[in-house]
């Protein structure tokens, strides 16, 4: 089990090494170009990486994968929006209640309502309600949009696994490629082409979609669900870490508290969704 977890644990490491990375490049060709660079990269990566034609499939329904890929790639021009504009941990962890909301949602236990309400107090710490706490609140808006995003990519996801199997992301983030490469365009011009930034790109793209989605691959075959959530719900420390480690980003207390409940949230709603799992 050692090696499921490590390889789980490293996906994170670099996914959030990524997203740190990625922000230095929003300089040159700002959120809009490094989404297109990441999305197309990625998905020539992924495509190379798994060759999802290669693979018998069940029937797919086009509309389920393009609501998949469409989901996908506006969750990531989203949360680039956001780490645009308000830290990389904070925006994580806004982000990550996408997926708890998707838990919650499907539970009808009381203690569910125990670790909503603990997501609601982290959510409401790093709102930009209080003086104390300067959010750019068009950030927190993107970072909450990233969210939204991500329930509708698991639900889909579901949908579209079941016939395409591990090929699901590669043709998804196909589809997300498809509609952030023109916005990335417009917007970044012909510094997009420059070779440095091509090859910064490919890094991001490297970093944060190509290697943790394969080693989440390998993670998910192996470990247990509860296991699988308990490790992901540390994904907003790990960001702010990463941030903290190679842009300089610092938070303040009461925003790493915020953190900590969200992290918690998630902690525990994936524990006892298995425990419930079990005995119901």
């Amino acid at each position: 089990m050692a090696i499921p977890v490590a390889a789980l644990l490293l996906s994170q490491v670099s996914v959030n090494l990524g997203a740190a990375f990625a922000k230095h490049l929003f300089p040159l060709i700002g959120p809009e170009g490094v989404t297109a660079l990441r999305t197309s990269m990625a998905a020539g990566l992924l495509l190379a990486l798994w060759r999802p034609w290669r693979v018998k499939t069940g029937v797919v329904s086009l509309g389920p994968l393009l609501v998949y890929g469409a989901a996908l790639g506006l969750m990531n021009v989203l949360i680039y929006q956001a780490f645009a504009r308000i830290p990389i941990g904070i925006a994580v962890a806004i982000e990550v209640t996408g997926p708890l909301a998707v838990v919650l949602f499907n539970s009808r236990r009381l203690h569910d309502f125990v670790w909503l309400g603990l997501s609601c107090v982290g959510l409401w710490m790093l709102l930009p309600l209080r003086s104390s706490v300067a959010l750019d609140p068009i950030g927190v808006a993107c970072a909450l949009g990233a969210a939204a995003c991500w329930a509708l990519y698991i639900v889909a996801g579901r949908r579209v696994a079941g016939s395409l199997g591990s090929g699901a992301v590669a043709w998804g983030m196909v589809i997300a490629a498809l509609l952030t490469l023109p916005i990335g365009i417009v917007h970044a011009g012909t510094a997009l082409w420059s070779p440095g930034v091509l090859w910064a790109g490919l890094g991001v793209a490297l970093l944060s979609s190509a290697l943790p989605y394969s080693l989440e691959m390998v993670a998910l075959r192996q470990l247990p669900a509860v296991l699988v959530g308990l490790l992901l719900s540390a994904a907003p420390a790990v960001a702010a870490v990463a941030a903290w480690l190679v842009i300089g980003e610092v938070l303040t207390a009461s925003q790493w508290l915020a953190i900590g409940c969200i992290v918690a949230a998630s902690a525990g709603s994936a524990f006892t969704a298995r425990s419930s799992a079990l005995t119901g």
